[in-house]
């Protein structure tokens, strides 16, 4: 497809492999490199010198900043935000000369958001509209909505669709559920039991 027939950008200096799919929209700015099979969805916007693996996953509407990683077998829901130097991983036992290993899926899910610096070690499932804090590393499964930080992360909240802390005077208990209801933006969020308490194990 000629530069003038497709309705996507790519920078000059950005590499794309062959079997690549972008979708509409999509920008890649300076330098990223793009492996073959990938698949970019709409309206994405890939930062200066991100490295997209073979075989990635990405939906639409992602934000991936400056210098990440994002290694085989992960895969991006929609709306997902990834910030600057995070860093995905494929291997939990990686040896230079293993030949016959295969990548461990991670997944994460629609509207979550990873810090800057952040790891996410594979295997893990990153709920939708989760947050994980800058510099946090992520070695566990993370629920929907929660608020992860620290190495190894661990919860200590939960976060809004608009992405503010719930805070403790906003929630109230009902049955399986801890509902919040967020005081910057009015949203209420359903929180099961279980998950609520892992915060106070945490």
């Amino acid at each position: 497809m000629s530069e003038s027939t497709r309705k996507y950008y790519v920078h000059p200096t950005a590499v794309i492999e062959e079997d690549v799919e972008i979708g509409e929209g999509t920008r890649i700015w300076h330098f990223v490199h793009v492996r073959r099979g990938a698949r970019i969805g709409r309206s994405c916007n890939i930062g200066k010198d991100v490295y997209i693996d073979a075989g990635v996953r990405i939906g639409n509407n992602v934000k991936i900043q400056n210098f990440v990683s994002v290694y085989r077998g992960v895969t991006l829901e929609d709306d997902v935000f990834v910030g600057p130097h995070a860093t995905f991983t494929n291997d939990i036992y990686p040896r230079s000369f293993n030949v016959d290993w295969e990548a461990i899926p991670t997944v994460v899910r629609k509207g979550a958001s990873i810090g800057a610096n952040a790891t996410i070690i594979c295997g893990v499932t990153i709920g939708e509209y989760a947050m994980v804090g800058a510099g946090a590393v992520v070695t566990r499964d993370v629920p929907p909505h929660g608020l992860v930080v620290g190495n190894p992360a661990r919860l200590v909240g939960f976060v809004c669709f608009c992405g503010k802390p719930l805070k403790e005077e906003e929630k109230v208990e009902e049955g399986e559920v801890v509902v919040y209801k967020c005081g910057e933006c009015g949203r209420v969020i359903e929180v099961p039991l279980e998950h609520h308490k892992l915060v106070a194990r945490a």
